[in-house]
């Protein structure tokens, strides 16, 4: 799932795009559910393995085990305006962001938690995968993520 905010006409609308399957679209605006039908087939990314010589983030659920994805995610396309140069900690998998533990500007230790997220009706811990200054937070709590969104980036 994922959240867009629009202003439309003065007017604020929260946007949760839920599913997307051909020229169907199910989504919510302000909390009430539609079924939009554009007129082109939306084609849905099929998943893409970048090469990166950089470790995937590491993620531990909110219970301690620790786990590690074998290959990095794939990267998002960048927003407009937010091109930040550092190390990027993303979303290992789609979820809703629960809690953010930094703030731009905040000192971060190699395996600090930084997001908490729930995918899957379990809750994982993102950790730094570096030392370093918090140069931006993409992420809010309550805000939903896809696999290889950037939630933080670490300078």
């Amino acid at each position: 799932m994922k959240n867009f905010k629009f202003k439309i006409n003065g007017t604020d609308y929260s946007v949760d795009i839920n599913e997307v399957e051909g020229q169907e679209i199910k989504l919510d605006v302000n909390g009430t559910p539609y079924t939009v039908t554009v007129d082109k087939e939306i084609r849905q990314p099929k998943h893409t393995t970048i090469v990166s010589s950089r470790p995937a983030p590491r993620v531990a659920s909110a219970h301690g085990e620790v786990q590690r994805g074998s290959a990095p995610a794939a990267a998002p396309a960048p927003a407009a305006g937010a091109a930040v140069a550092g190390n990027k900690v993303q979303s290992p998998l789609p979820g809703t962001i629960l809690d953010v533990f930094v703030n731009v500007g905040d000192a971060v230790k190699a395996g600090q938690r930084v997001v908490l997220l729930e995918a899957m009706k379990m809750e994982n811990n993102i950790e730094a995968d570096c030392d370093g200054t918090v140069k931006a937070v993409n992420v809010r709590k309550g805000d939903s993520v896809l696999e290889g969104d950037t939630l933080i980036v670490i300078g």
